[in-house]
């Protein structure tokens, strides 16, 4: 039988060279070699005071050396560095401000029919035409801010230490911003949490794209393929369907030009596919870690090839989002409580994840035409 922990500590041993001391919260302990001890292993000490508090604890794996000759592994309680003033709001707010004009750029930008020869020509001619942007600028970054409000809010619930959002601006001759994230000043160590944090932001951005496109598209157009050229965005299943309601069939002679709204709209899709795909630390790695537990592994080698034949046949840039992951890990770190389950309430979560990628998903979002 092995006695429990408590047991171990209350023990009184007849020898005195086998005395063990119930430790110090915060002092490493050291067993010697002759001790009758439970066959508890590292993993599982690790693992215990993690759960009582994961955000303050750091584990050398390197053993250290005793007076006694005796190795140990030594645990750490210390509470993570305060962030700087300027890391915990001048950097958010000046990443903010300079994603705002680059946004607002952009979207000025796309909608300008003065001839220019760049963006940057466009800037300096017609630096009063900037605010034509707006609806473009406003709606991208309120789907991006509550996205990130999502992750940020739950981290805060579960007690995470989160950053704000950190947006990072982007060239203006697309949509002037790459997204925004947020950094965890500690690791995710429970399942729940992990995901609850993973999926909040996924949804809550989705539900903001939803209500702006359809605000978009009823400013939309549908108008004859002659006069559409350039840039031709992949249609998810809740674009079409939404088109379809509100336009009817769109004959195969004709195209729909999306507003900028409606366009802000579409990329706040693109962006919670591209996050549910369960790779890594991607919000879908999290996802379906905390689901499947080390099966999200298979699941991620299995979701590689598929976006590599993507890349290959049809979007290249699900190339490059395969060798991004590939570089941060295509596996997700372990969290301390893989026993503990999610509940039916976080399982059909689970399930509206999966539809949500489902209806964003575009095997080519992009496309010259």
């Amino acid at each position: 039988m092995t006695p429990s922990s408590d047991d171990l500590n209350n023990q009184q041993p007849q020898d005195p060279s086998s005395q063990t001391q119930s430790p110090h919260p915060d002092t490493p302990q050291t067993i010697p070699s002759g001790s009758l001890i439970a066959p508890i292993s590292r993993e599982q000490v690790i693992r215990n005071r993690m759960l009582q508090n994961p955000h303050r604890i750091t584990w050398t794996s390197k053993p250290v050396q005793e007076d006694m000759g005796i190795p140990r592994h030594p645990f750490y309680y210390e509470p993570p560095p305060p962030p700087s003033t300027f890391s915990a709001w001048g950097l958010p707010i000046l990443l903010f401000v300079l994603t705002m004009f680059t946004t607002l750029w952009a979207g000025a930008y796309q909608v300008n029919t003065k001839p220019v020869s760049g963006a940057w020509d466009f800037l300096t001619k017609f630096p009063d035409s900037l605010f034509n942007g707006f609806p473009f600028a406003a709606t991208l970054l309120g789907i991006l801010v509550i996205h990130e409000l999502g992750h940020y809010v739950l981290a805060r619930i579960h007690r995470i230490p989160a950053s704000f959002p950190l947006f990072i601006p982007g060239p203006p001759q697309f949509i002037g911003t790459f997204g925004a994230v947020i950094r965890m000043r500690s690791p995710i160590m429970k399942r729940q949490a992990l995901f609850d944090i993973g999926v909040a932001g996924p949804i809550a951005g989705f539900l903001a794209a939803v209500i702006a496109v359809i605000i978009g598209l009823s400013f939309s157009n549908v108008v004859p393929k002659e006069h559409v050229f350039g840039l031709q965005l992949g249609e998810p299943l809740l674009l079409q369907g939404f088109a379809w309601l509100m336009f009817g069939p769109i004959p195969s002679t004709h195209d729909l030009v999306l507003h900028p709204i409606a366009f802000a709209a579409w990329f706040g899709f693109f962006v919670t596919a591209i996050n549910l795909l369960p790779l890594g630390q991607l919000d879908g790695g999290h996802v379906a870690f905390a689901v499947f537990g080390r099966q999200q592994r298979q699941l991620a080698y299995v979701t590689v090839p598929i976006l590599i034949y993507l890349g290959l046949t049809g979007w290249p840039g699900w190339i490059v989002w395969v060798g991004m992951a590939g570089i941060v890990g295509l596996a997700h770190p372990p969290v301390t409580d893989p026993g503990v389950g999610l509940g039916k309430s976080r399982q059909w979560v689970a399930w509206g994840a999966l539809i949500i990628f489902i209806i964003t998903f575009a095997p080519v979002p992009f496309s010259v035409g």
